[in-house]
């Protein structure tokens, strides 16, 4: 039997993603996220764009769901942190794909929602 985490692991261990959109968010071109998945536990890496370096520690709430806390430096010396809660999918050729709904928690306010994709590059 498959725990809830498989799935997710299966889609996200030791992948990388970029941006599909983000229109409020600070990650976009060039910013890559680099994940690992581990027995329910997210962690992932992140850098390009705007952001200097960033990191996102998690867990496996679903099938298909996760749920982040991330934080990052910006190139222009910003220190923020957020929230996300995210489903796991795939796109029409197979690649995995991220939609998040997110807010801040420090060091800015607001919030969106974010698409991302698997770097198959």
């Amino acid at each position: 039997m498959q725990t809830p985490a498989a799935n997710v692991h299966a889609r996200l261990h030791n992948r990388q993603f970029v941006v599909a959109s983000n229109a409020h968010g600070l990650s976009g071109t060039g910013t890559v996220f680099h994940y690992q998945v581990e027995d329910g536990a997210i962690s992932s890496t992140y850098q390009g764009g705007r952001i200097r370096l960033g990191t996102q520690v998690g867990r496996v709430t679903g099938p298909d769901t996760i749920e982040l806390l991330y934080q990052c430096l910006t190139l222009e010396g910003e220190l923020l942190a957020g929230w996300s809660r995210g489903t796991v999918g795939a796109d029409h050729a197979g690649r995995t794909t991220l939609r998040f709904v997110w807010g801040w928690l420090s060091g800015a306010t607001g919030g969106g929602e974010s698409n991302y994709v698997e770097n198959t590059a």
